[in-house]
Parts: structure tokens; C-alpha cells; sequence
């Protein structure tokens, strides 16, 4: 994502919104918390509050650029839209989270909103438990 991205979604082009872009492009975690967000720009040295950061996330998910999930715990994390759907499991002991896709559980979902008479606009399954490593822990 670049520059003309932000212009292309009618966002002005400014400092604390590429700051925030690169992290999430360049992050190894796909799922950030805008703490996490907050913590990397001070770690990098970029003056940047976490209002900011929160405004910056909610404008960004307004305009999808990032997506927004409330896993378990009550905190949301943010990932970039990359048009790709996909749906996570998520560790309720380390809050690890992992995505896969399954057109087996997509096609089930759709025969299940069609046969309630919805027509599925969009849709989102979390699968919570322990990963392999709490697991053995």
C-alpha cells in the first residue's frame, strides 16, 4: 500500500498515517492492537500519541484499509484488508492467532443463510481453544 492508496480512499496523505501503514505492512504479527502500534512508533522514535493512533485505526477501518477484531479478551486487534477472506483460531491462554480457510465451512455457511432466507453480505468465525504449545504446557 502507498500514498496513493490513502488518496484513493479520500484520506489526506500525512506523517502519523504512513507511520502506522508501514507497521502494519511491515509487521511480522498480522494482528495488531493499536498498543502495539503505539509501542512500535516509540520504539522507532516517531512522536505519534495513542489518540492518534486510535483515530488513525478507525479512519483506516472507515475506509477498509484494515480490518477489526474483538478476539478474546475484549481488546481488538487490526489487520490490513488485503481482500482476502479468512477466519482465525484463536489461543484463549496466549492470545496466539492463526488464520486458515476452508471452502468446505464457506459453501456450509452460505447454504445456512440461504436456507434461513439471507442473502450473507459478510460473516466472520473465530474458533477459540489451546494452541499446541499452551497445550503442553
Amino acid at each position: 500500500m502507498d500514498n496513493e492508496e490513502l488518496r484513493r480512499v479520500g484520506l489526506k496523505v500525512t506523517l502519523p498515517r504512513i507511520k502506522i501503514l508501514q507497521i502494519l505492512e511491515n509487521s511480522s504479527e498480522r494482528h495488531l492492537s493499536a498498543e502495539d502500534i503505539f509501542k512500535a512508533l516509540i520504539e522507532a522514535g516517531d512522536d505519534v500519541g495513542l489518540a492518534t493512533v486510535y483515530r488513525v485505526l478507525t479512519q483506516f477501518e472507515a475506509a477498509s484499509l484494515v480490518k477489526r477484531h474483538n478476539f478474546e479478551g475484549g481488546h481488538s486487534v487490526f489487520e490490513l484488508d488485503q481482500g482476502d477472506h479468512h477466519d482465525h483460531l484463536v489461543c484463549i491462554r496466549c492470545g496466539r492467532v492463526e488464520e486458515f480457510s476452508d471452502d468446505t465451512i464457506e459453501e456450509r455457511q452460505l447454504e445456512i443463510a440461504k436456507q434461513a432466507g439471507y442473502q450473507m453480505t459478510d460473516h466472520s468465525l473465530n474458533i477459540y481453544g489451546l494452541c499446541e504449545a499452551c497445550q503442553e504446557k
